[in-house]
C-alpha cells in the first residue's frame, strides 16, 4: 500500500510502513540488510533504520548477531501462532460458500477429508426445489465425488499414495471411477484444472465442482463446491463453476493464511 494511499484511508503511516518492512523479512527467510530492506519498501534508509528499531524494541524483528541482516522476531511469530490457533475453516469460508451460492444458483459446501471419506461440514442451500442431497454431516466417497478426489489430488505423494488405499472402489453409477488406476488417471488430471468435477458419479442426476483450501504448507485442508441437478449444471456450466470454484478457493486460502502448491498455480 502507497503512503498516499494509507493517509486517504486514515491509515497510520508510520505503521503500515512498519507492518510493509515485516511483510518483506517475512518474505526473506535469510535475512534482509538495511539497504535490502529499505529498497523492497521503497523507504529512505534512515526511515527504514528508525522503524526497525522500534520493532526490534518489541521483539518483532532481531539483527542477527555477527553480520548486518535483520530477521522476524519472537513476537511476529507469537502474533502468527495466535492466528493459527483461532482459524476456523468453517467460519472463514462461510462468506465464499454464500457468494458462489448466489453466482451459481447451486448449493454451496465445505468438505474435509475423514477415514478415508469426504465429510461435508458446511452448506449454503440453493434457492430451487430441486437442491444437492448431501447435507451437513454427510460422507461421500473419494473415488466418486469432486470434493473427495480435489482433497486427495493436491495431497503429497506419500499421503496420496496411502489415501488411494484405503478407498474402497464401489460403483455407485455407471460414471463412477472403477479402480486405482483409474483414480490414480483422474487425480493427475485434477491437479492440470485446478478443480475436480463429479458429472453422475456419486448420484444419477447430480453433478459437482470443486476445489481446494489449503494450509500455510500447501496441504489441502478443506474443499469448497457447487451442486445440483444435471438439470441445471449442465455439461456445457462445467467449465465456468470450475474457475469460478477456483477462484473462490484461492481466496479462502490467502485469507487462510495458507500458500498455492506449485501444482495449482
Amino acid at each position: 500500500m502507497s503512503d498516499d494511499s494509507a493517509r486517504g484511508t486514515g491509515q497510520v503511516r508510520s505503521l503500515t510502513r512498519a507492518l510493509r518492512i515485516l511483510e518483506h523479512l517475512a518474505e526473506n527467510s535469510d535475512g534482509m540488510t538495511l539497504t535490502e530492506v529499505s529498497e523492497a519498501a521503497s523507504l529512505p534508509p534512515s526511515t527504514v533504520h528508525r522503524l526497525l528499531t522500534t520493532l526490534e524494541s518489541e521483539r518483532f524483528v532481531r539483527p542477527e548477531a555477527g553480520t548486518n541482516l535483520w530477521r522476524i522476531g519472537v513476537s511476529a511469530f507469537i502474533v502468527g501462532a495466535a492466528f493459527a490457533r483461532s482459524r476456523d475453516k468453517l467460519n472463514l469460508a462461510r462468506p465464499y460458500l454464500k457468494r458462489l451460492m448466489e453466482l451459481s444458483g447451486e448449493t454451496a459446501n465445505l468438505y474435509v477429508i475423514s477415514d478415508g471419506e469426504a465429510v461435508c461440514i458446511g452448506q449454503i442451500e440453493s434457492r430451487h426445489a430441486m437442491r444437492a442431497i448431501t447435507g451437513v454431516g454427510g460422507r461421500v466417497p473419494l473415488h466418486s465425488s469432486a470434493a473427495g478426489k480435489v482433497l486427495a489430488a493436491f495431497m503429497s505423494d506419500d499421503a496420496r499414495s496411502s489415501t488411494v488405499e484405503m478407498v474402497r472402489f464401489e460403483r455407485a453409477t455407471e460414471r463412477t471411477l472403477p479402480d486405482a488406476p483409474a483414480f490414480i488417471r483422474a487425480l493427475g488430471e485434477v491437479r492440470e484444472l485446478g478443480y475436480a468435477i463429479d458429472d453422475e458419479e456419486h448420484a444419477e442426476g447430480l453433478r459437482c465442482v470443486a476445489a481446494p483450501i489449503f494450509d500455510e504448507h500447501g496441504h489441502p485442508v478443506a474443499a469448497v463446491s457447487v451442486s445440483g441437478p444435471s438439470a441445471r449444471v449442465q455439461t456445457q456450466r462445467l467449465p465456468a463453476l470450475g474457475r469460478m470454484v477456483a477462484q473462490a478457493a484461492q481466496e479462502a486460502t490467502r485469507d487462510f493464511g495458507g500458500t498455492l502448491p506449485l501444482a495449482a498455480q
